[in-house]
């Protein structure tokens, strides 16, 4: 990284960043260009393992890429405020993010409620959630398994 200023390498400060932010964009191998697509996630964290969860329909091409290649990046970014200088070649932009690669495999069975709960805690304060049987039947969760990350701020200041 260019700019190790600005780098955050704490492992509870990129779980913090990660549990404020509301959309994971994955990157997934695709010819001519990386396939780029804003998801919802949850995260789990067992030690300083981060386990990303994701959902979907049944089918598409996101599933035929993971297919065809496990391997992922992905990014996600908060706080974002407008840094405004009179003069205009001396705007920023203050933010926080992380960015990362990992595997991604689809999930099934008790994992697969697992990773439902996940996403839905990242959203909303209740603890335990109902889901419809004939919803979680047509709905798809996979993990990307994070094996690297690191994050990047730009303060106010």
């Amino acid at each position: 990284m260019r700019r190790t200023d600005r780098e955050i390498t704490s492992f509870p400060e990129l779980i913090r960043i990660i549990q404020q932010c509301d959309v994971c964009r994955l990157a997934l191998y695709d010819t001519p260009y990386p396939y780029i697509l804003p998801l919802n996630f949850g995260m789990a964290t067992e030690g300083e393992t981060v386990t990303l969860y994701f959902h979907g329909a049944t089918m598409g091409k996101k599933y035929d890429l993971i297919a065809q290649n496990p391997n992922a990046s992905f990014e996600m970014d908060c706080h974002h405020q407008l840094i405004v200088d009179k003069d205009a070649c001396k705007c920023a932009m203050a933010y926080e993010s992380v960015i990362g690669q990992g595997a991604l495999s689809l999930v099934s069975g008790e994992e697969k409620w697992f990773g439902l709960r996940t996403l839905m805690r990242q959203y909303h304060s209740a603890e335990d959630f109902t889901f419809p049987q004939n919803i979680v039947e047509k709905t798809t969760v996979f993990k990307l398994t994070v094996i690297s990350m690191t994050g990047k701020r730009r303060s106010v200041t």
